[in-house]
């Protein structure tokens, strides 16, 4: 049996903000070099492409009606040309890539907080929906659903991934270990509008320390940070935007391993790119201690059922044929 070793990148910058094309080619930027520094796996932060709503957290819903309009116009659709010359990135230099975007859906209130799985082939080989946006993010996202909670099979092993604040979410992250995750992508944004007492960087820290421990697994944790662009976009409107958006251990960027353990050094509120090392060999001596889905429970006490069937807005149902009949 061969247990995979490869090399894992967490970025963590700022997008173009509101500007795919631009921030396509920086992530683009990133992949060759991650990879040229050896890396086979490039996560990207939460909604990368191509911005994240600030605008909910310092604005009144209203003010903030026209920046969800240009949020909208800067959405994407997963086979846009705009994003092909990421998927040819992937193919060029061999590595997957977990990346956010602002998923474009049907209807012009329909936007989705989306992960993208890239394989090492340039193919989308997934997709995942935040399941529930997180607090002032309701003004902006529409819900996911347990459709995109899966896991995908690559050649450096098996991913799963879940978008910042999900990833408290007890059961969602038991559906990934279920179906064998062993590389976790863990995605988030700058957050630094928290509460005053509130680490979002030690925060971050340990919610990918609680999934790597209980499932004996790596997490590669990448976060995004706030750029002098984005404050000066929002200026205008919130001329305090400096102050409110500016704050020390706001991100946190890094590899967890199976035991819980910052692999090497993390990366928190500066750019830059985090390496790791990962063997796969070294999730198998934990489960010994804890395999919690396996010998370390007890599914006849425990019973989880998950609904992944996608939402269907509406069933058209025409019983005239029938009608006649009669």
């Amino acid at each position: 049996m061969e247990f995979k070793k490869f090399k894992a990148a967490a970025v963590q910058t700022s997008p173009a903000f509101l500007n795919v094309e631009k921030t396509i080619e920086k992530a683009v930027s990133f992949v060759k070099e991650a990879t040229a520094n050896g890396a086979n796996l490039v996560a990207f932060p939460e909604v990368f492409v191509a911005g994240y709503p600030y605008w909910n957290w310092i604005m009144t819903p209203v003010q903030g009606s026209k920046w969800y309009e240009q949020l909208y116009k800067s959405s994407v659709k997963v086979d846009d040309d705009a994003m092909k010359p990421l998927y040819e990135a992937a193919k060029n230099h061999n590595c997957h890539i977990v990346i956010g975007i602002n998923e474009r859906g049907d209807s012009y209130g329909e936007i989705y907080n989306t992960n993208l799985i890239i394989d090492n082939n340039g193919k989308l080989i997934g997709k995942h929906r935040k399941l529930v946006p997180t607090w002032a993010e309701k003004l902006t996202w529409t819900s996911g659903d347990g459709s995109s909670l899966k896991v995908y099979d690559t050649e450096i092993g098996p991913i799963g991934t879940l978008a910042c604040g999900e990833n408290t979410n007890t059961l969602a992250r038991f559906t990934l270990l279920s179906q064998g995750e062993l590389i976790h992508i863990a995605n988030y944004i700058s957050l630094p509008v928290a509460p005053p007492d509130y680490n979002m960087a030690e925060a971050i820290k340990i919610r990918a320390a609680a999934h790597s421990f209980e499932g004996k697994l790596f997490t590669i944790v990448s976060c995004s940070t706030i750029s002098k662009e984005i404050m000066e976009a929002l200026k205008d409107d919130v001329p305090n935007v400096e102050e409110l958006l500016t704050r020390k251990n706001s991100a946190f960027s890094g590899i967890i391993g199976p035991n819980g353990a910052v692999v090497g050094e993390p990366l928190i509120d500066d750019e830059g790119i985090v390496y790791a090392d990962i063997d796969l060999e070294k999730c198998i001596q934990p489960k010994q201690m804890h395999d919690i889905l396996g010998h370390y429970n007890r599914f006849d006490i425990f019973d989880l059922r998950v609904n992944t069937a996608p939402t269907r807005k509406i069933t058209f149902i025409d019983n005239h044929e029938e009608f006649n009949k009669k």
